[in-house]
């Protein structure tokens, strides 16, 4: 199959606009100086028209962004602290029950509903990532889920209590966004281990925000707990005033509804997108299994755990969880396809083990709690990986989308793997597990390591181990369709922002022409 590099341009037309891939051979002083002028209206220096950006995180044309360390690290901290919110009822229903005279079953509703919220969030807010400009709906979003979490501390009624936990769930989806914008500005050899630290922070949130309302409830009110939260949003929405970059909208010519619209095309029409949801689904409702399930194996026969001995395995999970960021310097070297030919590989080895021996000697258990959460957490960089190198202009979406695959592989993992653990015992549903992951590496091997464009089934490109650095990435089916109508400079293939280059770098003759 053909590679969809995309073609540079190579008229001589003063009339062209040039781009970031391709300009013209010759170009006037007062095309340059228009060229100009648009760079210039994508600089601005207020958030909300008012709120000053600090200099070093202003958008510069002319200026390339580090990526640094300390970056990634800190949208991985505010990741934690910001899913918290999600999890910070999970021990502290029994309180709430009591504080709001209702029964434990009518709390219950707390948590699904900031899940739901959360779903719904992920699919009409976080897709706006790919029309406006970032930073600021990012801090708009921490002071709304900051003051939300103020109302969830001083409401009496417990339909208001609901309420306000949907719309916490729904405004939750900072990480949603921080992750495609770290995609975007990360270089490829270091991708994938920005994407793993941010991971790393989204599942130590989980553990993090269990803990801390488990120790505060158990001296304090709940009340308290929903204060800590507001007050570490705050703290959050203070650290993305000093750390995130302000980049301009990517998408201006499209429509809220056109982004929609795009992300169904997406989702039936892209095989690489279709191919890893379907993969991140299998895998999520392998590992959701698993982790809901293994609370009936210790405390069944033959090991008979209190409640205190089966939550210590949480620990467990926090190894895996610190040691996924080393695995993403690995996968980045690599194409993702082998890292996820691998990770898939191993997932289907210590499921065996859990399968063969899980119910028989607890050290079967530990390997397996260590092995499948390290081991998913990097296919799930590695798949992330591979998503957003569709399109760099539609990051936002086709995360939405994958995130979505893995909330649909949560439910059926609860509900398929739950039923067969109560029907058939744990070696049955292992055995469903393993099945499910081979079913995965079925629906890997459709498509090579090397394929690129709308090719669903097939292996061109060869099965070089390296990952292939192109410069540019050839808009998609559902971009173009997208972009009819919209401006003729708006059409051409979007900046890999992977290469960060300058002004001077892309077309150096605008500054002799303007000058």
């Amino acid at each position: 199959m053909a590679d969809h590099m995309p073609t540079l341009p190579s008229t001589s037309s003063p009339t062209d606009t040039p781009t970031a891939i391709g300009t013209p051979q010759s170009l006037s002083k007062d095309d340059a100086s228009a060229t100009i002028a648009r760079e210039q209206d994508e600089i601005a220096d207020k958030d909300f028209g008012w709120l000053p950006i600090p200099k070093r995180l202003q958008y510069e044309p002319f200026r390339p962004l580090e990526f640094s360390l300390s970056m990634t690290a800190s949208f991985g901290f505010g990741c934690t602290f910001v899913v918290a919110n999600l999890f910070y009822c999970h021990p502290i229903l029994v309180q709430m029950a009591e504080s709001f005279h209702v029964e434990e079953a009518d709390l219950a509703s707390v948590a699904t509903l900031m899940q739901a919220g959360y779903a719904v969030g992920i699919l009409l807010i976080a897709p706006l990532g790919d029309l406006l400009r970032r930073r600021p709906m990012i801090l708009a979003i921490l002071f709304v889920a900051a003051a939300l979490s103020l109302g969830l501390s001083f409401t009496y009624n417990l339909v208001v209590f609901q309420v306000l936990s949907f719309l916490m769930g729904f405004m939750n989806v900072t990480p949603q966004i921080l992750l495609p914008l770290a995609a975007d500005l990360a270089p490829p050899h270091r991708r994938a281990s920005a994407i793993s630290v941010i991971l790393s922070g989204l599942l130590f949130g989980i553990l993090f925000s269990r803990v801390l309302a488990g120790v505060i409830a158990e001296y304090t009110s709940w009340r308290v707990v929903y204060w800590v939260a507001a007050g570490l949003n705050f703290v959050v929405l203070f650290g993305s005033y000093f750390v995130v970059p302000d980049t301009p909208a990517k998408n201006k010519h499209l429509t809220y509804f056109q982004i929609l619209w795009s992300m169904v095309k997406y989702a039936v029409t892209e095989p690489l997108l279709i191919q890893s949801c379907l993969i991140n689904l299998l895998s999520s409702a392998c590992y959701n299994y698993w982790w809901v399930t293994l609370t009936f194996l210790l405390d069944g026969e033959p090991y008979h755990y209190s409640t205190l001995a089966i939550g210590l395995f949480g620990l467990i999970g926090m190894v895996g969880v610190a040691i996924g960021p080393f695995g993403g310097k690995l996968i980045d070297n690599f194409a993702t396809w082998y890292s996820i030919l691998i990770t898939t590989i191993l997932l289907i080895i210590f499921q065996a083990v859990q399968t063969g021996a899980g119910g028989l000697h607890i050290s079967a258990v530990i390997l397996a709690c260590l092995g499948l959460d390290v081991f998913r957490q990097m296919q799930q960089v590695s798949l992330s990986t591979s998503v957003f190198s569709i399109s760099m202009e539609a990051g936002s979406r086709l995360n939405a989308i994958f995130i979505i695959s893995l909330y649909a592989g949560q439910v059926l993992g609860t509900s398929a793997g739950t039923a067969v653990f109560a029907d058939h015992g744990w070696r049955a549903a292992g055995a469903l597990a393993m099945g499910w992951y081979g079913l995965a590496l079925v629906l890997l091997f459709l498509r090579g390591p090397h394929v690129k464009g709308k090719v669903w089934f097939g292996y061109s490109g060869g099965w070089s181990l390296r990952k292939e650095n192109n410069k540019h990435i050839k808009p998609t089916d559902a971009d173009a369709e997208a972009k009819v109508g919209a401006p003729e400079s708006l059409e051409h293939p979007e900046r890999d922002l992977e290469q960060h280059p300058t002004r001077d770098d892309v077309h150096p003759e605008l500054s002799k022409a303007a000058a």
